[in-house]
């Protein structure tokens, strides 16, 4: 099986999507409301691991 390399990013963003699509289908009812919320949970995903980033960024120096 060959291995696979990923950055830091590029694995938080399988997570984050990985995560919302699961929130998605558990938390809603309707197929829209699933998509709705899986989107905006992938949203807020990806603005926290930004704005986390950059804090850390600005940290280090």
């Amino acid at each position: 099986m060959p291995k696979v390399n990923l950055s830091h990013f590029e694995a938080a963003l399988l997570f984050a999507f990985f995560t919302s699509i699961v929130l998605g289908v558990v938390t809603k009812k309707t197929d829209r409301e699933r998509l709705m919320y899986g989107l905006k949970s992938f949203g807020y995903f990806l603005l926290a691991l930004l704005s986390i980033g950059w804090l850390m960024r600005l940290g280090h120096g």
